[in-house]
């Protein structure tokens, strides 16, 4: 049982812990749902040469130690002699090209199946982090979570590669050596193999063990690098607008000067192990050449003999060579393992019920929006949603407004089933959102939020996402309806035009525009505005204002507003303070009522004048 503790995992603060042979286990599962070509054919057949290989391995040097006492008998006729000697020879190059040449075949036949591992791995950790909470991913740096999930697909190829291939044939090898040794010379020369293999392995687990403290600091220094680094690169309108190039580049230097020190203790502490192990391998070899010496004066064993006995223990040191570089990387992996098991554990906040129902077929007048008795607590907060109810009618749009932490995104959320409530229920078309299956959810809402985030990709792939599948035809109605074509049009390449990291290419309006024609072509019936336009100057601001008017016909709208110009024509506005609804009504009859919302029409009238 293999057990590593490591503080620094996806949980700050919590001590990850790694069982080797559930990790194991995970391999092997890993494996079979690869979907590799011919999996079973091809395992069998990896397997099967790495069999052949160890067993002709370790038979060649016999082979060899024959053909030498041929030679050194030198009795009988010269032909028979020599075509006695040429035999053996023959059979002695045949193995060892065999031997030779089966790493490379069995390398050729299993790449496909431990590629295939490798990706399913990552997919999967992929699929699992795309799949967990707002919360979780808001406390993560998107650098250090994405070296987390390749390092972690990377550390399944190898540990796979390194049990079947490496820890596993080496085994066997040794036990055939110290078969064939005692069978055909002396049980000395068996448990000099296997003492020396040994002390060779306890003392490189030792020492690996001792050093593993300065490859997980390593570890840690490279994750916190890359999250600073990608951090300051998404940000790099932040950090230069500062004047903060060299504040972050320091920050990088200090992860990087962390890492180097650990890198240089873990340098030395390999040289040391290095020594020692040529060391053992240097006193095995003399202790056999010496044996079988003196057997050969003797008269008990011939000049092939210890050939043999010397060639087999050669060929057993090679792969131990290997063996003390596979502890260490193994054990290497198995670190970068824990982050990436400790995140599949992670359970997303939000799944199906085993139960779930797709959402019944609309009117095509925008679904009924109910929150019944909600409530919900943010953690660490005293503030939330407390017994807030109300209804949004089909068609129809309702504001919400109120001052910073009334519980406005909550509700937003809450209305997506991007949190559930902790008591109460939000229902669309009369279904409890937990009863739904997501993708039926979410075919039915569409957002635009207030900073409209878009991919590294064209126009007409950010409007495209919200429909897989969709046609030049459809994204294009989409964007008109979004007043973007004239723009569209202006471009040299038209559609095909790159928007850049985040769509920061694109102005402010014209990112909103884009998120709009993104949101309506999902034709969802509950589309909402978080804020759609509180980043926007005044004239951009009217015109998006004008297109979500149009974008809000014939589906129910939930407005989050800063600015309450913008929902003065809403059906109804909530007016939210402290997790409350306080008031409730239209534009003019709150203000008639001269109380929450009439205060901050008057402080808001006051700043546009002053403006």
């Amino acid at each position: 049982m293999m057990m590593m503790h490591h503080g620094g995992g996806p949980v700050a603060g919590k001590d990850v812990k790694v069982d080797g042979w559930a990790s194991l286990k995970h391999l092997f599962e890993l494996q079979l749902r690869s979907r590799a070509p011919q999996l079973g054919i091809r395992l069998t057949a990896a397997l099967s040469l790495v069999l052949v290989g160890m067993l002709l391995t370790v038979w060649a040097p016999f082979i060899q130690g024959e053909a030498i006492n041929l030679l050194a008998q030198g009795k009988g006729a010269s032909e028979q002699l020599t075509w006695a000697f040429l035999g053996l020879i023959v059979n002695w190059s045949i193995i060892r090209l065999f031997s030779t040449l089966a790493p490379g075949f069995r390398d050729m036949i299993f790449t496909p199946v431990s590629q295939a591992a490798q990706a399913r791995a990552a997919s999967e950790t992929f699929s699992h982090a795309l799949a967990l909470s707002v919360d979780f991913h808001q406390s993560k740096q998107t650098g250090s979570l994405s070296r987390i999930i390749d390092r972690g697909a990377r550390s399944m190829d190898f540990l796979t590669r390194s049990f079947v291939f490496n820890i596993g044939p080496t085994a066997i090898q040794l036990v055939l050596a110290a078969i064939l040794l005692a069978v055909k010379l002396d049980w000395r020369f068996a448990a000099t193999a296997l003492g020396t293999v040994v002390v060779y392995a306890v003392m490189t687990f030792m020492i690996s063990d001792w050093r593993i403290a300065h490859r997980r600091t390593m570890n840690e220094a490279d994750t916190r690098a890359a999250g600073v680094s990608v951090d300051a690169l998404i940000n790099y309108e932040t950090v230069k607008s500062f004047g903060a190039e060299a504040r972050s580049g320091a920050a990088y230097e200090a992860a990087l000067a962390d890492y180097t020190r650990a890198a240089v203790k873990s340098n030395s502490s390999m040289v040391l192990l290095n020594a020692l192990q040529t060391l053992i391998m240097s006193i095995g070899l003399f202790i056999v050449a010496a044996m079988a010496g003196l057997d050969v004066i003797h008269g008990k064993l011939r000049v092939g003999d210890m050939t043999a006995a010397l060639q087999v223990l050669m060929n057993l040191y090679m792969p131990l060579n290997i063996l003390g570089f596979t502890y260490r990387e193994i054990r290497q992996a198995f670190i970068d393992m824990e982050n990436m098991l400790e995140l599949r554990k992670q359970n997303p906040a939000i799944v199906d019920a085993p139960d779930a129902i797709d959402l019944p077929r609309g009117d095509g007048r925008g679904g009924r929006v109910e929150f019944k008795d909600v409530e919900f607590r943010h953690g660490g907060r005293s503030a939330g949603l407390d017994g807030v109810s109300f209804i949004a009618r089909p068609g129809t749009t309702v504001a919400l407004v109120g001052p910073s932490g009334s519980g406005k995104t909550t509700m937003v959320r809450l209305g997506m089933r991007l949190i559930d409530p902790e008591a109460g229920e939000v229902r669309l078309d009369g279904v409890d959102l937990r009863k739904l299956k997501s993708s039926s959810l979410h075919s039915a809402v569409a957002l635009v939020p207030q900073d409209v985030a878009l991919f590294n990709n064209t126009l007409a792939h950010n409007i495209g996402f919200a429909k897989p599948g969709a046609t030049e035809a459809e994204i294009r109605a989409a964007a008109d309806a979004a007043e973007l074509g004239p723009f569209i049009d202006s471009l040299p390449a038209g559609m095909k035009t790159p928007v850049g990291e985040r769509g920061l290419k694109l102005s402010g309006g014209e990112r909103q525009r884009v998120g709009i024609a993104r949101a309506l072509l999902a034709n969802p019936r509950l589309l909402v505005l978080d804020e759609a336009t509180s980043a926007l100057d005044s004239r951009t601001e009217e015109a998006i204002q004008h297109t979500l008017r149009k974008a809000r016909e014939g589906r129910t709208t939930l407005v989050v507003a800063h600015r309450l110009s913008t929902i003065a024509d809403a059906d109804e506005i909530l007016v939210l303070k402290k997790g409350h609804i306080v008031e409730r009504g239209g534009h003019a009859a709150l203000l008639a009522l001269d109380g929450e919302y009439a205060s901050l029409w008057r402080r808001q009238t006051r700043k546009d004048k002053k403006a």
